[in-house]
Formats: structure tokens, C-alpha cells, sequence
């Protein structure tokens, strides 16, 4: 295939000899691309293709997408069950019988000795949805432990939490569609272009055709900002200060929707009193941003016909992560902007499942939204499974956050880890590398071997990756849709499910509980349990939602008998046809008062630490950090420095740095530029003992959310640089 000019230097593709090509999901962010995989005739997976007639990407991939397909045979891949007694010593290769049946006993140990809740278990936003309510079975109906979460606590608690304050029920209730619907966006935190390629391509495209305004609230000009109409440079930690400020211009210039406001909403009155404390000059003090600006965004917001919010970390990652979601909801609930195209409070997932550990894993309650504080729930849950309905808690247990504290305070004795790494993702990681220390027993299950945590597990599982299993995920839109095997697991290794599925005949050797070994029945297991809920997937099947390259819930057996296409299935949520989620039917609006408690800038530690990602790496580097095509662009950790603060600190582009908080230090190379303020930084947190060692544990109240975004450091020129760069290499390596 020839580019360019054929008489001169011709660009041509490289054959890479695909013979068949196998359909999957993207397993890094939420997008959801639908992708192909072309295998050669060795059916050696060599290529990656996105597929043109599905809706989310139309042919498109983003940096990583296109080179997925090396993940198979990338380094570090766990190939063969490990074992040893204690974490320091080294590891004696094991086969499956012994070292499950290793697991189950120290797990019966461990509750024996000191009740059902000294062991905890951690899963990720990474497994398959068939995967995560399958161990959702298995530690609700036979382990019994209530200290049970995902590390999506560490990056979509506080938009989970938000939603429910606001409409009874998790669930975004917008679409990538109302893009081409919407007459003005509102960015809050997000940064499209570096952290959702395809969604911003989806966005771009459809303000190149009407023209809407873009608002970004950032305190860094990313390239979303760049973008913008207006770029709003607020004070990180106060876009709740902002909310109450556009609602307090909104209210007196009586540009709410009443209409809507009264039929739809119960709270306007608290709400009213609230804002009224938050006039623009006030706010204008705490936020950085001018209240000429508040005043024009907030009648920019209230008059267009239809006003859409998308958010990602900026929000979520802060000690008012869910207040900042209860306010955008706000802001949509009080101008009618919920339920219609183009209106929408959107959250952008981070994980590419993490939407399916929301549904169905059943760590904050029960399968499909239910509640463990729910009595009807439990019942009809414990029947469903066969198992008895007192075996359940009553209430959800600790969050994963919580999780470690209570491990340092021996409360917690074991614990089971599976694909994910909290030492390299969780806040002031030297806090958590102690912790972990202290525990009886580790298991870690992961398709990498070589990861941070995995130096103090008793056990090791290798488990199998993405495209090496079967099931389906759900993207931010709700879009329900179809991975297939493309390859088989490396050695030993065995997907997930299997892993379960053997773990569940040792807790279950009366066979009381069913556990399905294929992932399709497993679908149809769940379809029954969502029968006439909000998430309800009874229309689907396996085959349905690849041949539709993904279908968005609520998708119901009744639309099906109606002849529905798949895809007009579940577009919005709270339309006219559907209420919110609480016993009236009417969304919450909630006063939010604006509480301090950031850790701020002072002169021992001087300069804001924002965190956040690149377009090129995915979370802590396991997979891509091993892939040459996208660790070549940033293979070492950097801050992103303004150059007047640079020449203060005598910092020339390239220098080595050390970087100081209240908890620890990092060493990472200076780069001078004018996308972040004179008294901030920002940090890549994609690289291990960087980020994570200055970063603070404070938490948001009500999701438990890490305030990743607000932190305080100092910055030193280091001397020596070589002896820097050698420092650095040390301490990225374990």
C-alpha cells in the first residue's frame, strides 16, 4: 500500500502477513473501541486494526490500541503458579492443585483465627464483567469476607458516589452521541485529548459541524485547553467553589428551569439558601478566576438549549471529589440538562471496565446496583445464588483505601490482589510498602509477574490477559461490548475466570452454589438478575452484541420481542420514559459547603503537585512500559516546570530534579514550559516510586477517593547530575 507521492520517496506499510483477524474490545481505557488482531499464519498475533463499522471508534485507535497486540508476548508474563512461606525469600515454582489449595487454606486460617473480615480482597477494572460477578459470587456466597473493593475506588468511587447522592442510582446517564447534540461543553478536569484520544475525536468532530463553545476548567493548559473558548486556570481543589458561584448567578438572574426543577427534583430551597453565600466576587478569591468569567460561564451554561459536563480525575481525585460530581448534577438538574440529547452530566471512565466492576462485582453491595443495607436485595440475591441470605453483612465493608490502614493496624491479616498494584497506584506508597509488609499471607494474581506488589505475596497465580480470555466489558457510555480470545495464556497461565471457578469448588464442595464455566452462560446468568432494573441487559447475548459491535444498556427481552435495533437500546438515561432512582422518582439537588482541607503551598514546600497522564502510557506502566513504540516517548519520569521558576531555581531543560512532599522524595528530569503556573508542576504518575511516594492519603468522605491532585512539594536542583540519573534508574528498579 503506497502514501504520498508515488514519484517520490513513497510511504509503503510493511506486510506484516495477516491471515485472519479476531474481534475484541480495547482493554486499556473506557472508550470502548471495538478492535481486530491480525494473527499470521503461525497464528502469532502481529497487528491491530480498529473496526470501521463500529459506532464508538469507526475504524480509529489511539496510540496504544495500535500496538496492543504486543501485550502477549511482552516481558515479565507470569508463566507458572509460585509459592513460597514468607515474602522475602525466594520463589519455588508450584503447580495449580497446590498452590490453590495453599490459597484456600491460609484464607480459612486466617478467618478462623480472626473472624471473616481479617481478609480482604482487591480486584480491578480490568477483568472481564463474566469475571468480576463471578468473584463477586464467590466472595459473597462462600468466602464471606465484607472488606471486599476494586482499585476503580482509586479513580471513579467519587463519580460512582455523585451519582448516587444525586439520582438514587450509579450509572452515567449521557452518551458519546450527545456530542452532536450539545450547544456547549463544559470540560471539567478533563483532559480528552492525552487521556480519551477517540472520545476527543468524537467531540472535535462534532463541534467542527455546529460550532459549540468549549469551557475547560484546568489549572493546567493541556492540550484540551489549548482547544477551549475559555480555559479556566482555577485553584486546584475549588471547582465546588465555582458550582455554587455559576448556580448563585443562575438563581439571580432566573435563568433555572423551573418547569423541570419542580417536576423532576426534590431540595431546591436548601440548595438556594446555599449558594447564596457564593457570589462571584467571593468566589473569585478561592478559585483564581475573575468574576466577570463566573458570571459569563454561568449564563454561557444556562442559556444555551443544551448544556453538557464531562468530567475525569480533575474531579473525581480530590477530598471533594464527590461533592465536584453532586455539583455538576447540580448545575444539570437546576437547567433541565439531564435525560435529552446534547444535556447530559457525563463521567469519563478511567479503566476499560471499570463500568462492569460497577455493575456486577458486587463490592459496594450486590450484582446490578443492589445494596448490601437493602433487605429485599439480599433476599433476592441469596435465593438466586443458593446461598443463605444471613451470611450476608448488612452494610458494604472498607473501601480499598481503608483496606491498608486497617492492615497496619492488624485488623486485616490477609489479603488477595488481583490485577492490580497498589505500590505503584495507591498515595504515599512507602506507607503502603510497610503495610504490606506486616500481612500473614499474600496472594497476587496478575498476568505479570515483575510487578511492585508482588515482591510481598506468599502466593503468585498467573492469570491470562485481555485478549487471551472470553467476556464482555462496559464502556462510559454503558455500551456493553464483546472480547474474544485472540490468543491463549502464556505457560501455565489461566484466564481469570478459571481461576475462580477452581478457587469456588474449594469454598463450595457441598455444590450448593452453581458456578458456570463459560462465559457466554455466565452472561445469560446475569441477564436473569437484571430483569426490570435500571442496568437491564435481558436483551442481550454474546453473539448479539458482537454482531452490533456493542449495545448500550438498559437493553431489555421486551425491546427485543419489539423489534428494537440493538443500538436504540439504552442511548440516556432519566429520559421521559425513565425516572430517577429514588422512591419518588425525583433526583436529589444537595447543598454542598465548601470545606478547606487541601494540603497547600507554604514556603518549606512551595509549588502545587498536579498528577495525571499521557497519551502514550497506561496507569502504572505494566503493559506499556514494556512496549517499545510507546515507552520510546517518555521512558523516564519528568515534571512539567513554568521556565520563570526554572530560572529562579537555576533549572536548565534536562536536569535532574529532586522533588520533596511531606511524605517522601523523587527524582525525575526538568522541562521547562508555560502549560502549568509559576507556583505548580505537574508529574506524570505513570512511573513507579515517582509519583506515588509524594502524593498524600487524604481521602473524600464519602467515595474514599485519594485527593491524587492536591499536594505541596519543593523542588532542589541536584549537583551532580550523573549521580542523579544513576539515582533515578535505582529507584524505577526492584
Amino acid at each position: 500500500m503506497l502514501f504520498g507521492r508515488t514519484q517520490k520517496n513513497p510511504i509503503k506499510i510493511a506486510d506484516k502477513g495477516v491471515v485472519e483477524w479476531k474481534y475484541a474490545a480495547c482493554g486499556y481505557c473506557s472508550t470502548g473501541c471495538s478492535i481486530e488482531v491480525g494473527l499470521n499464519e503461525a497464528g502469532k498475533p502481529v497487528a491491530s486494526r480498529g473496526v470501521a463499522d463500529a459506532d464508538v471508534n469507526r475504524g480509529k485507535l489511539c496510540l496504544k490500541g495500535i500496538f496492543e497486540h504486543e501485550l502477549f508476548d511482552s516481558a515479565g508474563r507470569g508463566i507458572e503458579p509460585l509459592i513460597r512461606d514468607q515474602w522475602h525469600q525466594p520463589w519455588q515454582a508450584s503447580d495449580w492443585e497446590t498452590t490453590l489449595d495453599r490459597t484456600h487454606d491460609e484464607i480459612k486460617r486466617i478467618q478462623e483465627k480472626y473472624g471473616r473480615d481479617s481478609f480482604a480482597i482487591i480486584s480491578t477494572g480490568q477483568m472481564l464483567t463474566e469475571e468480576f460477578y463471578t468473584l463477586g459470587k464467590l466472595t459473597r456466597g462462600l468466602i464471606g469476607t465484607n472488606n471486599y473493593d476494586g482499585n476503580t475506588t482509586l479513580c471513579m468511587a467519587s463519580a460512582v458516589s455523585g451519582y448516587k447522592r444525586s439520582f438514587g442510582s450509579d450509572g452515567p446517564p449521557g452518551c458519546y452521541e450527545d456530542f452532536e447534540h450539545t450547544d456547549c461543553l463544559f470540560a471539567w478536569g478533563s483532559n480528552l485529548p492525552e487521556q480519551h484520544p477517540i472520545i476527543y475525536w468524537r467531540m472535535k468532530e462534532a463541534q467542527e459541524k455546529s460550532g459549540f463553545p468549549l469551557v475547560v476548567i484546568d489549572p493546567r493548559v493541556t492540550m484540551l485547553a489549548q482547544n477551549a473558548h475559555k480555559h479556566l486556570a482555577i485553584t486546584p481543589g475549588t471547582d465546588v467553589v465555582l458550582m455554587n458561584a455559576m448556580m448563585h448567578v443562575i438563581f439571580d438572574l432566573g435563568l433555572e428551569d423551573r418547569r423541570y426543577i419542580e417536576a423532576n427534583t426534590n431540595g431546591i430551597a436548601a440548595l438556594e439558601a446555599e449558594v447564596t453565600h457564593y457570589n462571584p466576587v467571593m468566589a473569585a478569591k478561592i478559585t483564581g478566576i475573575d468574576e466577570d468569567t463566573i458570571r459569563d460561564v454561568a449564563r454561557l451554561y444556562a442559556t444555551a438549549d443544551a448544556s453538557m459536563s464531562i468530567w475525569t480525575m480533575g474531579i473525581n481525585q480530590s477530598t471533594h471529589g464527590s461533592d465536584g460530581v453532586v455539583g455538576i448534577n447540580n448545575l444539570s438538574l437546576i437547567t433541565g440538562n439531564i435525560g435529552k440529547p446534547g444535556g447530559t452530566s457525563l463521567s469519563i471512565t478511567g479503566q476499560c471496565n471499570a463500568m462492569g466492576t460497577r455493575e456486577w462485582s458486587s463490592c459496594s453491595g450486590l450484582p446490578n446496583h443492589r445494596y448490601l443495607e437493602n433487605a429485599d436485595d439480599r433476599k433476592e440475591v441469596a435465593k438466586f445464588w443458593g446461598v443463605d441470605e444471613e451470611f450476608f453483612p448488612k452494610k458494604r465493608g472498607m473501601f480499598q483505601t481503608d483496606i491498608y490502614h486497617a492492615i497496619e493496624t492488624g485488623e486485616i491479616k490477609g489479603l488477595w490482589l488481583i490485577a492490580t498494584n497498589p505500590l505503584s497506584s495507591l498515595p504515599d506508597t512507602a506507607r503502603v510498602r510497610k503495610a504490606m509488609e506486616s500481612l500473614e499471607f499474600c496472594v497476587v494474581q496478575d498476568c505479570y509477574e515483575d510487578t511492585e506488589s508482588a515482591q510481598y505475596a506468599n502466593v503468585f497465580l498467573p492469570a491470562g490477559t485481555w485478549a487471551e480470555k472470553e467476556g464482555v466489558m462496559t464502556n462510559t457510555e454503558r455500551r456493553v461490548n464483546l472480547v474474544k480470545p485472540v490468543s491463549a495464556p502464556p505457560g501455565q497461565a489461566k484466564p481469570d475466570l478459571w481461576i475462580f471457578n477452581q478457587m469456588a469448588k474449594r469454598f463450595n464442595k457441598d455444590g450448593n452454589v452453581s458456578f458456570p464455566d463459560k462465559a457466554a452462560d455466565i452472561f445469560l446468568e446475569m441477564g436473569q438478575l437484571s430483569k426490570g432494573r435500571l442496568a437491564d441487559i435481558t436483551g442481550m447475548n454474546h453473539e448479539l452484541i458482537e454482531k452490533s459491535r456493542g449495545i448500550q444498556w438498559p437493553y431489555t427481552d421486551k425491546q427485543v420481542k419489539n423489534g428494537e435495533a440493538p443500538p436504540s437500546g439504552g442511548k440516556r438515561l432519566y429520559t421521559k420514559d425513565t425516572e430517577f432512582r429514588y422512591a419518588d422518582g425525583k433526583a436529589k439537588l444537595i447543598p454542598l459547603p465548601f470545606i478547606d482541607n487541601n494540603e497547600v503551598p507554604d514556603e518549606k514546600f512551595p509549588y502545587w503537585l498536579n498528577t495525571g497522564r499521557l497519551i502514550e502510557h497506561w496507569h502504572g506502566r505494566s503493559k506499556t512500559g514494556k512496549i517499545g513504540d510507546n515507552n520510546k516517548y517518555s521512558p523516564v519520569p519528568f515534571i512539567e516546570i513554568n521556565p520563570d521558576a526554572a530560572i529562579e531555581l537555576g533549572i536548565n531543560r534536562g536536569d535532574y530534579v529532586r522533588l520533596v512532599s511531606r511524605r517522601s522524595d523523587a527524582v525525575v528530569i526538568a522541562m521547562p514550559t508555560q502549560r502549568v503556573s509559576k507556583n505548580s508542576i505537574f508529574l506524570p504518575f505513570h512511573f513507579h516510586d515517582c509519583a506515588n511516594r509524594l502524593t498524600l492519603g487524604l481521602l473524600d468522605p464519602h467515595s474514599r477517593q485519594p485527593a491524587y491532585k492536591q499536594s505541596a512539594v519543593r523542588i532542589e536542583r541536584i549537583a551532580d547530575q550523573q549521580a542523579a540519573a544513576k539515582l533515578s534508574m535505582e529507584m524505577r528498579t526492584f
